[in-house]
């Protein structure tokens, strides 16, 4: 299968999770997703994510987000290792996490890397709009792990640009002034932005960010 892009369409798939069996699309609905990969289970960096995962449900939540891992272990390790994570990372995990022992789903998501490690997945990270379209791709070495911090502000500035023409500066955080888009003219923009804005260069114009109080 050719390498995923995005605005492709997330591969559909049916897989059994600790959770049950999962049609994904179906699984998703109306809501976007997250869907990440960690290399395999009772490791200790993954540990530390999946309890993070774990402590941000309500973050992702009140994002209508919903959160599916996956690693090339079964379930019987993946019911075991949760009682593993609960514990050390004070938590408890709520979302499924996929059991791909025949890489079916790390195989359609190109998430084995062999020149980093034949048969264990690396940390992909891939973040999928309610209209099913991949929207952001992060991939992580074995080694490091993720920031979730960060995948939380993407998700924010992702899903007012998908509904606003606007775009996010540099280390933007959700309430900060955003960029105006360069399609958008001067005449256009007391309608589309009412708060006003302000310009630096005739491409660069600032707005507050439209959807706050």
């Amino acid at each position: 299968m050719a390498t995923l892009r995005l605005g492709d369409e997330a591969p559909n798939f049916v897989a059994q999770t600790t959770q049950g069996e999962i049609d994904f699309h179906n699984w998703l609905g109306d809501s976007w997703g997250v869907l990440f990969s960690h290399p395999a289970d009772y490791t200790p960096v993954c540990t530390t994510e999946l309890g993070t995962v774990a402590k941000y449900a309500k973050e992702f939540s009140d994002r209508n987000v919903k959160v599916a891992a996956l690693s090339v272990d079964g379930l019987e390790d993946h019911h075991g290792w949760i009682k593993d994570i609960n514990e050390t990372q004070q938590t408890t995990v709520d979302f499924p996490i996929i059991a791909d022992e025949e890489r079916k789903v790390s195989e359609l998501y190109d998430m084995i890397h062999p020149n980093a490690d034949s048969k264990m997945t690396v940390r992909s990270v891939f973040v999928i709009g309610a209209d099913k379209k991949i929207k952001l791709i992060i991939v992580y070495p074995a080694s490091t792990g993720r920031n979730f911090d960060e995948l939380l502000r993407v998700i924010d500035s992702l899903q007012l640009t998908a509904y606003h023409k606007l775009a996010t500066p540099a280390n933007w955080k959700h309430g900060e002034d955003c960029v105006i888009s360069p399609a958008v003219s001067n005449e256009e923009i007391p309608a589309l932005f009412p708060k006003g804005h302000r310009e630096v260069k005739p491409y660069l114009r600032y707005t507050p960010q439209p959807d706050l109080n």
